[in-house]
């Protein structure tokens, strides 16, 4: 556990910000583009003798398959979290994208939880498992688990998680539970 500065304040920023980034992730990305990067010299310079059929379903496999790793990794290279008064909201990625918006209205309680692993829940990324709830796992460490009205449970790797968690419990006390969709 991280010894984090300003710990035992308590007032809390109008917008609480959090991330937590996979580095490794970026490993996974540069086999993505090497990929991509075999099927053009495929399509610029090729030697097969064998035809064109061959030829073109190895160019557009090497380029798909490049491009399903390359932005599926990019995707969760980190993820960012915003907690201001009214909700919760999760970006993955440069793009902002896949994104979650959770009103706090929605949200029943927070807690910490140390350890976090892509094993856990079947791997890096978005994540659903019917027993478990869904998560954002884009590294092993630590996170914060919303228990939602809905039964539900949503999970977020996220560096500083709790003071995420005190925030979100100080806010809970002044928001009057609404229906969960």
């Amino acid at each position: 556990m991280r010894d984090h500065p300003h710990a035992d304040d308590s007032t809390h920023p109008e917008v609480w910000t959090g991330r937590a980034t996979n580095r490794i992730q970026w490993l996974l990305a540069l086999v993505g583009a090497a990929c991509m990067a075999l099927g053009i010299e495929l399509a610029v310079d090729s030697a097969w003798t064998s035809g064109i059929a061959p030829l073109a379903m190895s160019v557009v496999g090497c380029i798909a398959a490049g491009l399903l790793v390359l932005f599926g990794t990019l995707a969760f290279v980190h993820v960012d979290l915003k907690l201001d008064k009214e909700s919760l909201e999760v970006r993955c990625g440069h793009i902002g994208l896949p994104r979650r918006r959770i009103p706090l209205s929605h949200v029943a309680g927070a807690d910490f939880t140390a350890l976090v692993t892509p094993r856990q829940w079947g791997g890096w990324g978005y994540r659903w498992r019917p027993e478990k709830g869904t998560a954002v796992v884009v590294r092993r460490g630590e996170g914060i688990v919303l228990s939602l009205w809905d039964g539900h449970t949503f999970t977020i790797t996220v560096d500083n998680a709790e003071s995420a968690v005190r925030v979100i419990r100080d806010r809970l006390r002044t928001i009057t539970p609404g229906p969960a969709r």
